[in-house]
């Protein structure tokens, strides 16, 4: 797939995700990378579906009075976790390029009356927010749906974003090695969040050419097939006892497995990673 049919796959699968209403499955997905109840009794349902792969606020360190940019914000999940951190004193800015996942979010906003919380429509490779906003960036799960070449793009507007000593804290799902060529070009496995996964060695590249330092990028160990593993109703199936096919890619289950891919430990060749750096 080039670039514009990356994006318009990506386009169409979230927003099919945006229409969820699964909370079951999703508060079982979040639960599973790190997210207490008490953080998701805190939030609207609305807000969380079954996105994460990861929880990037527990090792942001979000202080009061801090202005926090989420990439590829989603519905809000992690903005309205951040916002009461920050106070009415800080700013908590959502960016997502789909329109169907900020209209979610606003509607939410408005319903919660989120005073210190914005969103703003765009691709996060480029982002119309002036430099050296942020003191912390966040993003969970998203930039690995980044094509390849663009990614490098990803990291270096970050940086242009932060302020001096400002911090990334991001969840991303990385390969552990190079992915099979079957699974790279599968429509599902990419949109799905697997087949996009770039080497952790391209990742700290990255990070490194942007300008970063204080670069931290650990394996979190969390089991990734909980997204075909966990049933519609919140409960954990076996993998052995799953039916081959019956993991959505419509967004009902918003995480994609493509059925031919059924049988494969995807703990074999991706993880849930934690990415941390500071621009010096």
């Amino acid at each position: 797939m080039d670039s514009s049919e990356i994006y318009e796959q990506v386009r169409k699968h979230y927003t099919a995700a945006s229409q969820s209403t699964n909370a079951s499955y999703s508060k079982t997905v979040a639960k599973s990378f790190g997210y207490s109840e008490e953080e998701l009794a805190s939030i609207s349902e609305d807000a969380n579906l079954g996105l994460s792969c990861g929880n990037p606020l527990a090792i942001a360190s979000v202080k009061e009075g801090e202005t926090i940019i989420d990439l590829g914000c989603g519905a809000g999940f992690d903005v309205f976790l951040a916002a009461p951190r920050v106070g009415d004193g800080g700013a908590v800015i959502g960016v997502d390029m789909n329109e169907d996942m900020l209209a979610r979010a606003n509607k939410i906003k408005a319903a919660k009356n989120a005073i210190n919380v914005s969103f703003v429509k765009s691709p996060i490779t480029s982002i119309d927010i002036q430099s050296r906003t942020a003191d912390c960036i966040i993003s969970n799960c998203v930039i690995n749906l980044v094509p390849e070449p663009e990614k490098g793009l990803v990291f270096k507007e970050m940086f242009r974003l932060l302020k001096p000593g400002g911090r990334v804290a991001v969840s991303d799902i990385l390969a552990k090695k190079p992915l099979p060529e079957d699974l790279r070009s599968d429509v599902s496995m990419y949109v799905g969040c697997i087949a996009g996964a770039s080497l952790v060695a391209s990742y700290e590249a990255w990070l490194k050419q942007a300008g970063f330092c204080e670069i931290l990028i650990v394996d979190s160990r969390a089991d990734l097939n909980v997204y075909a593993d966990t049933k519609e109703d919140g409960t954990k199936q076996s993998k052995c006892c799953a039916p081959k096919g019956s993991h959505k890619a419509d967004g009902t289950n918003a995480r994609s497995s493509s059925a031919r891919f059924s049988d494969v430990d995807l703990n074999d060749w991706v993880g849930s990673y934690k990415i941390y750096a500071v621009k010096g």
